[in-house]
């Protein structure tokens, strides 16, 4: 390229306004160099001010937490809601009844004669759970006055009299699982457990004694929400809700004349569970 055409060059972007130029590093433009500032210099008014330099472009650093620098926390979720009691604060038998009232909550309400809520002493030391009442129960009203009722009253008051503990059957409470009688005395269902259940705990709570006899698989599945057998969970003490239980066979269970075994260890959780609470 020529000085002449450099110049032109020269020309059109001092028109377009550039007042800065940079040069490659070759030879001839190297040798060129100082002739061209000569004539650009030429080109520039006498007023005009020295070039300026644009500062560099730097790129902005990128973010980064430090140690000191943390993240703000997440905001934690809301808390759970409160359970609902088991019970209201201040319950009473009385009270309970009146809940249960003329119960049409699960099927069993469908064959019942009477609803049977529970007898004896409500402020028994000693509670005796079964699982729902007979035909004589149905009748009546009251737990346990059929033949194993009759059996259970046996067992309480003539256990209680040779070990010396001066106490009768209607000196402890009874009540069952279910307060319908099952149809032809069949076991009752899960539903039917869980929804007539709550009646029952509640007058657990109520009461609180100090000891509880389950009587039977069906009550001790009822407290103890266990799927083990009787044979395995009786003699030993288990718990519910910081009460003491002790599952024992049914009297029903003990009518059944190949069962002599079973009476005599239903007789010795008996002795157990008197003097645990009478001594």
């Amino acid at each position: 390229m020529t000085r002449d055409e450099i110049r032109q060059f020269l020309e059109f972007y001092q028109d377009l306004g550039v007042k800065t130029i940079y040069q490659r590093g070759s030879a001839l433009e190297a040798e060129a160099l100082p002739e061209l500032v000569e004539d650009l210099n030429s080109l520039l008014p006498p007023s005009a001010a020295p070039p300026r330099v644009a500062p560099p472009r730097v790129a902005p650093a990128p973010v980064s937490f430090s140690p000191a620098m943390k993240p703000p926390a997440a905001v934690p979720p809301p808390p759970p809601p409160a359970l609902i009691p088991l019970a209201p604060e201040g319950d009473t038998m009385e009270a309970i009844r009146t809940d249960i009232g003329d119960c049409r909550r699960c099927r069993l309400c469908e064959g019942r004669n009477k609803i049977v809520f529970g007898s004896g002493n409500e402020r028994s030391r000693l509670v005796f759970v079964g699982e729902g009442p007979g035909a004589d129960e149905d009748a009546s009203g009251l737990p346990f006055v059929g033949r194993a009722g009759q059996l259970l009253t046996q067992m309480i008051e003539g256990t209680a009299a040779k070990e010396g503990i001066k106490i009768l059957r209607p000196d402890v409470y009874i009540a069952n699982v279910v307060k319908c009688r099952p149809p032809e005395n069949r076991t009752p269902m899960p539903d039917e457990m869980e929804i007539c259940g709550q009646f029952l705990f509640r007058q657990l709570l109520a009461i609180r004694p100090k000891a509880i006899c389950a009587l039977g698989s069906t009550a001790a599945k009822a407290l103890l929400g266990t799927k083990e057998g009787v044979t395995k969970l009786r003699g030993n003490w288990q718990k519910w809700h910081d009460i003491p239980v002790m599952v024992t066979y049914h009297p029903s269970y003990l009518l059944r004349p190949y069962n002599q075994n079973a009476k005599r260890e239903a007789w010795e959780d008996l002795k157990k569970v008197l003097h645990f609470v009478y001594d």
